[in-house]
């Protein structure tokens, strides 16, 4: 009677195909490392940027906030007389904001002034939204990588919503 085995038999695969199994799988954890390690720059970027502009728009014991008048644009930037509300703040005939976070000639924007400097950073929910956009970009960039480097699509779904929310956002405020 011969002898039925439950078991099957394993076929030992040579010495070079394993060693080539295993490059290639050093190489996928390689690629999903640097990927991630990219992403993490461009998110760490975006931060950073955002960062310049956020931190007078959101922290509220700003030295001189106040409110600006929008007289003029021209390139980049408009500018405005400057009159404080709070803080330690003086009058000032001349102060630049940037032309995407400034509404039409004419109209009064709340903002902050940055230490040392005649530049104005827009306050309240459009000014942090709006401070906030570089981060934004940096989000959907980053869902691409995620995506296409790393396989992870629902975390780069979740990303690439987060960052054209906030866009959308600071579009709607703006």
């Amino acid at each position: 009677m011969p002898r039925s085995s439950a078991r099957t038999s394993s076929v030992r695969r040579s010495r070079s195909r394993r060693v080539g199994e295993s490059a290639y799988g050093v190489l996928l954890v390689a690629r999903t490392g640097l990927m991630g390690l990219l992403a993490l720059l461009l998110l760490v970027a975006g931060v950073w940027t955002s960062w310049n502009t956020a931190q007078y728009a959101m922290l509220v014991k700003a030295r001189e906030r106040g409110m600006m008048t929008v007289s003029a644009c021209a390139a980049e930037r408009c500018t405005g007389p400057y009159v404080p509300t709070e803080g330690e703040g003086r009058r000032r005939a001349k102060v630049t904001i940037a032309q995407a976070a400034a509404p039409d000639k004419g109209a009064r924007v709340e903002v902050t002034i940055k230490p040392g400097t005649a530049h104005a950073v827009r306050t309240g929910p459009a000014g942090i939204l709006h401070a906030w956009v570089p981060f934004a970009g940096s989000l959907l960039l980053a869902a691409l990588v995620v995506a296409g480097g790393m396989r992870l699509r629902r975390t780069a779904w979740v990303m690439g919503l987060l960052g054209a929310v906030l866009l959308g956002a600071a579009f709607a405020a703006l």
